[in-house]
C-alpha cells in the first residue's frame, strides 16, 4: 500500500469517527469524570469514565470540537473499554510518543493499534494537541483532575 493510499484511509478513519462517534454521551453515575479544554482551537471535552476493581468497564465523552479532536475521542474510547487503567495509562504514553516523535524519526506505531491513524498530525504541530485533547483528559479523569487545558 502505497503512502497516499495509507493517508488517504486514515483520513477516511478520522472522518467517519467524526461524522459518527462511537460512545458519545455521559454515563449516568460515573466513577470518574474530568473536562478538557483546547483554547487554541475552541475544542472542549467532557469524559465520563466507569472503573471497576482496575479495569474500564465504560467510557463515553461529549462535547464540540475539530474532526481530529471528535475522532480522538471516539477512538480512545473504544481503545480503552475493557481494559486496565495501567494499560490505559501506558496507551497514553505510547500516544503521545506517536504523535509527538520528530518529523526527521519513524514513530512506534507497533502498540496503539487502530490510533496509529494519527500518526500523521505531528506533521501539523498546532493538531497535535487536537488529537492528544482527549488523551490528557483521560489522564486527568484517572487521575482525580477534574479540568485540564492544553494551554
Amino acid at each position: 500500500m502505497s503512502d497516499n493510499d495509507l493517508r488517504g484511509l486514515y483520513q477516511e478513519v478520522i472522518l467517519d469517527h467524526n461524522r459518527r462517534p462511537r460512545n458519545f454521551g455521559a454515563i449516568a453515575s460515573p466513577t470518574h469524570h474530568a473536562d478538557g479544554h483546547n483554547p487554541l482551537c475552541g475544542d472542549r471535552l467532557s469524559l465520563t469514565l466507569t472503573v471497576q476493581d482496575g479495569v474500564i468497564t465504560n467510557a463515553m465523552f461529549q462535547g464540540s470540537g475539530c474532526a481530529i479532536s471528535k475522532a480522538s475521542a471516539s477512538l480512545m474510547t473504544d481503545a480503552v473499554k475493557g481494559h486496565s487503567v495501567v494499560d490505559a495509562e501506558a496507551l497514553f504514553e505510547a500516544f503521545h510518543k506517536m504523535v509527538t516523535t520528530p518529523m526527521d524519526e519513524e514513530p512506534d506505531e507497533s502498540a496503539v493499534g487502530k490510533l496509529a491513524v494519527f500518526s500523521g498530525v505531528r506533521e501539523f504541530p498546532a493538531r497535535v494537541k487536537c488529537a492528544s485533547l482527549a488523551w490528557h483528559t483521560l489522564k486527568a479523569a484517572l487521575s482525580g483532575a477534574e479540568i485540564i487545558s492544553t494551554e
